[in-house]
């Protein structure tokens, strides 16, 4: 009897850690360092890493918006303009964000796939 509870509970879990996985990619496009890069001339570059360590090293052009302080910052970005978050590498912060500027009305997120630590691109 107790073994088909547990068998519930991981279940449970299991879809719902699926239908999480699946609304963040709906929400906004994963993309790679090509694609980012690509982005980068039309687009609004935010590192939501803490101020210290984006002050040591980060992606030329980016603004720094911390994700603790990402929801009183939405004001400074611009719906019209495609949005680019990274973060040090596949944050847990990162789907928080996205849902934040989905329900804010944003339509083009992208979000850097791997992250600041595999970027290979030019830097600060």
């Amino acid at each position: 009897m107790s073994w088909i509870l547990i068998l519930i509970i991981v279940l449970a879990f299991l879809a719902w850690t699926a239908w999480n996985y699946y609304r963040v990619r709906r929400a906004a496009k994963f993309i790679d360092n090509e694609t980012f890069e690509g982005l980068m001339h039309g687009g609004q570059i935010v590192d939501v890493r803490e101020s210290t360590a984006f002050h040591t090293k980060h992606i030329m052009g980016a603004r720094n918006l911390p994700a603790s302080q990402f929801k009183l910052s939405l004001s400074a970005l611009r719906k019209d303009k495609p949005v680019l978050l990274y973060d040090a590498s596949r944050g847990q912060a990162i789907p928080r964000l996205v849902f934040m500027l989905k329900k804010a009305g944003f339509t083009d997120v992208y979000v850097l796939k791997d992250g600041f630590d595999y970027w290979t691109g030019k830097t600060k």
